[in-house]
């Protein structure tokens, strides 16, 4: 299965992501980290992804050859990420046709009802539940 982590920034939610899913999936899934800046790709390589790439490019040209996309929610939000995140990179991830496992992390002024704030370790615990959950399904959504 093929994989794309993005994150921007520092790159440390998508760090936190790459640890959790490599030690859980070892060498049977391949990752893609592709960060908003090289900082955060740089950080997602060193904790396990086997490719890297930056900026709004590797989104658009990488984006359809996933099965699964997994991140933060402001990935999905036009300008967030002090504006690293463009609204191309976020229609690009929205449209695809690969599944996406979102962290509810963001700072956009959006309030998600009927979801519960909880720690980092404890979301990227869910993810991978939900990894399974999909990847066990065999389906391509």
């Amino acid at each position: 299965m093929y994989i794309a982590v993005i994150d921007g920034q520092g790159g440390g939610i998508g760090r936190v992501i790459i640890d959790r899913v490599r030690n859980e999936f070892r060498n049977s899934v391949e990752i893609l980290a592709i960060g908003t800046n090289s900082q955060a790709t740089s950080v997602m390589l060193r904790a396990g992804a086997n490719e890297g790439a930056t900026g709004e490019n590797a989104v658009i040209c990488n984006i359809d050859e996933v099965d699964l996309i997994l991140g933060p929610l402001s990935i999905i939000l036009p300008n967030s990420m002090k504006g690293e995140l463009t609204a191309k990179m976020a229609k690009r991830v929205v449209t695809c046709k690969a599944r996406k496992i979102l962290l509810p992390i963001h700072r956009n002024n959006i309030d998600l009802i009927g979801i519960q704030s909880e720690p980092l370790p404890h979301m990227v615990e869910e993810l991978v539940i939900q990894m399974k959950h999909y990847i066990q399904s065999g389906r391509r959504e």
